[in-house]
C-alpha cells in the first residue's frame, strides 16, 4: 500500500522507514451491565464486576483504596473508543498525565500516537489505559499492594470493551496482565492471550523507554507489524 504523506511523517518520526497496512475487523458490542449497591470506596475495584461505565468512571475517580490517592491530583480512567478493536494498556499515570487527567500525554504519548497513526490509527480510535490509576510518588513501580488494590478496574474496562487485541506497552503491565516475570525482551516477539476469552496480547515497550532508547523503535515497529497482522488473522 502507499504511504499519503502524514503516515509518511508519522514513521519517520519513529525512525522506520517500512510501512505494513491490513484492515482492521469491527469490535464486537460492550455487554451492559448494572452498578454496584456497594458504596465503600475500599472494596469499588472488588465490586468493578458489576459496574457500567459511569459507576466505572466513578468509582475510580473517588477512590480511596490504597494511599496512592492521597497525593494525587487526578485518578486516571481512561480515554479513547469505548468499543475499540486495540486497547493500549499501560503502568501506571505519570507527573503530566496525574496533573490532565489522562493516559500518555507529554513526550511520551506523542510517540504513542506516532506509533498508533504509522499503523492508521488514533486516540481515538483505540482505547488507552493502564494498570493502576494514580501516580505512584516519583514515577516509581507500582507496589503488589496498589496493583491489587486498583486491577480491578482495568478488568472491568476490558470486559465492557472486549477489544480485539490487546497491546501492552511496558514491564509492569506486561508483567502484571501476564502473570510473569519475565522481561519485555522475551515477551515480545510472539502472540499471548488474556483471560476467559483468550484475547490476542502483543507486548511491546514502553514510549518513554523508546526515547531513553532510539534503538529499540525498530523492535517496536516488529511489534506493531505483528498486532497488524494478527488482526488480519481474525
Amino acid at each position: 500500500m502507499t504511504l499519503n504523506s502524514r503516515q509518511s511523517t508519522r514513521l519517520a518520526q519513529l525512525g522506520i522507514t517500512r510501512w505494513v497496512r491490513r484492515d482492521l475487523p469491527v469490535s464486537a458490542q460492550p455487554v451492559p451491565h448494572t452498578p454496584p449497591t456497594d458504596d465503600d470506596p475500599a472494596s469499588a475495584a472488588t465490586a468493578a464486576s458489576a459496574m457500567d461505565w459511569d459507576a466505572l468512571s466513578a468509582a475510580v475517580t473517588g477512590c480511596t483504596a490504597c494511599p496512592l490517592h492521597q497525593g494525587r491530583h487526578h485518578a486516571v480512567v481512561g480515554v479513547g473508543h469505548r468499543e475499540a478493536d486495540w486497547m493500549i494498556i499501560g503502568e501506571a499515570p505519570g507527573e503530566q498525565e496525574d496533573l490532565q487527567g489522562e493516559p500518555f500525554v507529554g513526550r511520551a504519548g506523542l510517540l504513542l500516537n506516532n506509533m498508533l497513526a504509522a499503523v492508521g490509527l488514533s486516540r481515538e480510535t483505540v482505547y488507552i489505559a493502564n494498570v493502576i490509576k494514580c501516580r505512584p510518588p516519583g514515577n516509581r513501580d507500582p507496589r503488589d499492594d496498589e496493583i491489587a488494590a486498583c486491577i480491578g478496574y482495568l478488568e472491568r474496562q476490558i470486559e465492557l470493551i472486549r477489544p480485539t487485541l490487546i497491546l501492552i506497552v511496558g514491564r509492569v503491565a506486561a508483567q502484571t496482565l501476564l502473570a510473569t516475570d519475565a522481561p519485555v525482551g522475551r515477551m515480545r516477539g510472539r502472540v499471548h492471550h488474556y483471560g476467559e476469552h483468550r484475547i490476542p496480547v502483543v507486548v511491546t515497550y514502553h514510549p518513554a523507554y523508546l526515547l531513553r532508547r532510539p534503538v529499540e523503535k525498530a523492535k517496536s515497529w516488529a511489534d506493531l507489524k505483528l498486532a497488524l497482522a494478527q488482526m488480519g488473522a481474525r
